[in-house]
């Protein structure tokens, strides 16, 4: 095994050009296959940390604490969960990333807003989070540098299923901010990377060691992605949930994981004790309209025009083949049929339709009838909506008896609460 001192120098010669990518491609597949411990694992993440510059809010008084999410179907937690904790009286400086496979990234969503700037300097970050308390930003070029040209190597080398390795280049990123707490969003099943209950847990309590070894109050909830969060799927349209969401009219289940998540940043952020009291602090910002104001705020400040959303122009309908229950839901695939749509990317260089997407009209273990509508294509393009529709049909699955019922939230690993 490597000492930190050994890791930190192998780090920065690489990030410096000083050492080939063969080199470090042997040591990449060295870790996948043998693993790293604890000790190297935070060595790793903190000179990753290291290779860029540190977000400094030391003058801004309050707590910073942010979310992160590994990625699924439908998951617009974060346009819900940074206002509502920032109107809620924390401090929330979200650097997100953009989709690619099948899942959406928070950038793409936030650019389906007219105008929206998601490239702030680190200053225009300092001086928006003084006056609202929250910005949600892309990854400035300075930021944790390593792992821009890590994550480029791992992709090409076959190195990218790593947990280890996902640990430090998502914690690295993160605690670039400057946070006092993270909570994240560990999703499992057909949506997710972590397809296992088993790997999600893995990966969650690797993040939360390295999160603490590093002096971030770090929570982690293992959550479920076996269908795509709430009923929307894309870009613009995911925009509108979220906002149903704060104006407490949204789906019941991304209402329900949005008010745990925010719960728990309250709890690490220390402005309550029990996350339960800090699921009613959400209902409240959500019910008397703040949540929903800082919303408004974050848009106004960054630039965009929510008065004009993207939208579609066609309409396609999904039909159910058959009565019965809808049993199952293969979400990676209903992730692809999005980006088939034009909704999102199989290249980090391809274009992005935001007017286009999925609505979802049945959950997991709902009834349907024959001919029902499963779900409506929102789309540009008859052929691209065809291809799509065939994927989805072919994705649900309908029975004769209904799942058995799985809970949203499996399990929280933290330290705290």
């Amino acid at each position: 095994s490597l000492t930190a001192d050994e890791i930190a120098c192998m780090v920065g010669e690489y990030t410096a050009d000083r050492i080939p990518d063969y080199q470090m491609s042997a040591w990449l597949m060295a870790a996948v296959l043998r693993g790293l411990d604890e000790q190297e694992l935070a060595a790793l993440t903190g000179a990753m940390l290291r290779s860029g510059s540190v977000l400094d809010l030391s003058d801004i008084s309050g707590t910073k604490i942010d979310k992160h999410s590994t990625g699924g179907v439908g998951d617009k937690t974060s346009l819900v969960v940074a206002p509502a904790a920032a109107a809620a009286g924390l401090v929330v400086p979200m650097i997100s990333g953009r989709g690619l496979g099948h899942t959406g990234g928070t950038l793409d969503k936030l650019e389906s807003i007219p105008g929206f700037r998601v490239n702030l300097s680190a200053e225009e970050i300092h001086d928006q989070l003084r006056e609202i308390c929250v910005a949600m930003v892309g990854q400035t070029e300075d930021i944790a540098p390593a792992d821009k040209r890590l994550y480029a190597l791992r992709d090409v080398t076959g190195t990218v299923e790593s947990p280890e390795l996902i640990c430090a280049s998502i914690m690295s990123k993160k605690l670039a901010e400057g946070l006092n707490g993270l909570v994240l969003d560990v999703k499992t099943g057909s949506g997710a990377f972590m397809k296992s209950r088993e790997s999600a847990r893995h990966l969650a309590q690797l993040m939360v060691a390295t999160g603490e070894s590093m002096g971030t109050r770090t929570a982690a909830l293992v959550t479920n992605m076996d269908q795509p969060l709430g009923n929307a799927i894309g870009n613009a349209v995911e925009v509108q949930e979220a906002m149903d969401v704060l104006q407490g009219r949204g789906p019941q289940d991304l209402t329900q994981l949005c008010r745990k998540l925010t719960a728990w940043m309250l709890l690490l952020g220390g402005l309550v004790r029990r996350a339960i009291v800090g699921e009613a602090f959400f209902d409240r910002v959500i019910g008397d309209g703040s949540a929903m104001k800082k919303f408004r705020e974050l848009v106004a400040a960054q630039g965009g025009n929510l008065e004009q959303l993207p939208s579609a122009q066609h309409r396609h309908e999904v039909l159910a083949k058959h009565d019965g229950f809808l049993f199952q839901i293969d979400c990676e695939k209903i992730g692809i049929a999005c980006a088939q749509l034009g909704g999102g990317r199989t290249r980090k260089e391809d274009a992005i339709d935001h007017s286009v997407g999925i609505i979802f009209h049945r959950k997991l273990g709902e009834q349907v009838r024959q001919n029902e509508v499963l779900c409506t294509l929102l789309h540009n393009d008859e052929a691209r909506a065809k291809d799509a529709a065939e994927m989805i049909t072919a994705a649900c699955t309908i029975a004769e008896h209904p799942p058995s019922q799985q809970p949203l939230v499996f399990e929280v690993i933290s330290s705290h609460g």
